[in-house]
């Protein structure tokens, strides 16, 4: 049966005509993520926790899985729940999947650590944003290989998906520090919305930012669901978080009493050692805490990706905002957090300099420290900006063992025998 809520203006692809198939675009979207190298990456970027360093607990990998469960789970609940939706009539679970498995793809080694180092790196060449680092991916630079360089020509519905912020690096008033598209990508931005023009209402603040199709919608809260609280759970499991140390942040904060029944239930799972269980359930709740409703908008008549908007129960996106900010206060502010941090500074920081030195600045190159790939694709660039990019690409790619190794390689006299130069 033929889903009516998508239409060819859904499933047009960027850069290239694709060859159809036995599959629907959308799982085409979904097939070429998941059998890409760079999603394989995931697997070794940090979560919350160095990658590694505790292996039972989440990488970016298990977490893009876990918000592909969600953000699927939500579209068969609001299929279910009939009105607005019907049988042949309804939001693909299948495109979000792939969006939800996409929509980490471009964050760089260290997490959130390493994103904020290479946003300073990058602030005098565009600037280095995750979400248009994906996007990036999925455009032009997801397919690899000594001879070419390519996207995976990504259907509209999917590239939208992944688009949490529209206002580009340039349309902001002062150098913005996150939720941004690099200026580059205006074309992206220019085909994602059919070419259909931005009200200038929208240019104002971070309203374009906030402008998402169903899709995106879903997505970000799947992924605010997944994080919020599983970040707790794994805090827990590591020892950043325990009975005193909640009841002392808890102590610093203006809890009312719906707080304070999250915090009885909290205290109640970890000292029954039920965490994991109680959290599943309330993932559950965060599910059905969506509703559906129509709205009015430049794109509605183009598309059902944007005359449908998804709601969050009021006080599931409270909890969800109590156990952000407990999971940031107590675990990300850590010592041991901010010693990655700090990590992520010295490693990116050496690396870039190196790179900079050797194959950007005037005059015959030192040494290659590069792939040859990669320096191929710095000579290529006829810009100081483009070079820029293309090392932001290279360490934005690598893992957190890759980056370590390649620092090893570079700066540490003990490391680097024969057996060390794969």
């Amino acid at each position: 049966m033929q889903n009516r809520f998508y239409h060819a203006f859904d499933t047009e692809t960027y850069g290239a005509e694709r060859k159809s198939d036995y599959r629907s675009p959308f799982q085409i979207d979904r097939d070429r993520i998941i059998h890409a190298h760079a999603f394989r990456k995931l697997q070794s970027k940090t979560q919350v926790f160095l990658s590694g360093e505790y292996d039972f607990y989440r990488t970016r990998l298990t977490h893009s899985m876990e918000v592909a469960q969600i953000g699927r789970s939500i579209c068969h609940y609001l299929q279910s729940r009939g009105g607005l939706l019907k049988d042949d009539f309804f939001i693909d679970g299948e495109l979000v999947e792939a969006v939800c498995l996409a929509h980490d793809l471009g964050h760089p080694p260290f997490g959130h650590s390493g994103e904020r180092t290479l946003q300073e790196l990058m602030i005098k060449w565009g600037g280095f944003e995750g979400n248009a680092q994906t996007l990036r991916l999925l455009t032009g630079t997801i397919y690899q290989n000594e001879t070419s360089v390519r996207g995976m020509q990504p259907t509209r519905a999917l590239l939208d998906g992944v688009l949490k912020y529209k206002k580009l690096f340039r349309e902001f008033p002062k150098k913005p520090q996150n939720h941004f598209l690099y200026d580059a990508q205006a074309a992206e931005r220019t085909f994602v919305l059919g070419k259909a023009k931005i009200p200038a209402a929208l240019h104002a603040g971070e309203k374009l930012n906030a402008f998402k199709s169903v899709e995106c919608q879903i997505m970000d809260w799947a992924d605010d669901a997944a994080y919020s609280l599983n970040d707790i759970v794994d805090g827990v499991k590591a020892g950043f978080l325990n009975h005193e140390k909640i009841e002392t942040w808890a102590a610093g904060e203006a809890i009312d009493a719906q707080q304070q029944q999250l915090l009885d239930v909290l205290f109640d799972a970890i000292r029954s050692d039920r965490l994991e269980s109680v959290f599943a359930q309330k993932i559950g709740g965060f599910i059905t805490a969506c509703r559906l409703r129509e709205r009015d908008n430049f794109m509605a008549a183009k598309t059902n990706r944007y005359r449908f908007e998804l709601l969050v129960a009021p006080e599931a996106e409270r909890e969800a905002k109590f156990f952000k900010k407990m999971a940031n206060d107590i675990i990300f502010e850590s010592p041991q957090l901010q010693q990655i941090e700090h990590k992520a500074r010295r490693v990116l920081f050496d690396l870039w300099n190196s790179t900079w030195s050797n194959y950007v600045e005037k005059g015959p190159r030192v040494i290659n420290i590069l792939p040859a790939r990669v320096g191929k694709l710095i000579d290529a660039e006829p810009t100081t900006a483009g070079k820029a990019r293309q090392i932001c690409d290279y360490l934005a790619g690598l893992t957190d063992g890759m980056i370590v190794h390649t620092y090893r390689r570079l700066f540490d006299p003990e490391f680097g025998s024969i057996r060390d130069l794969s």
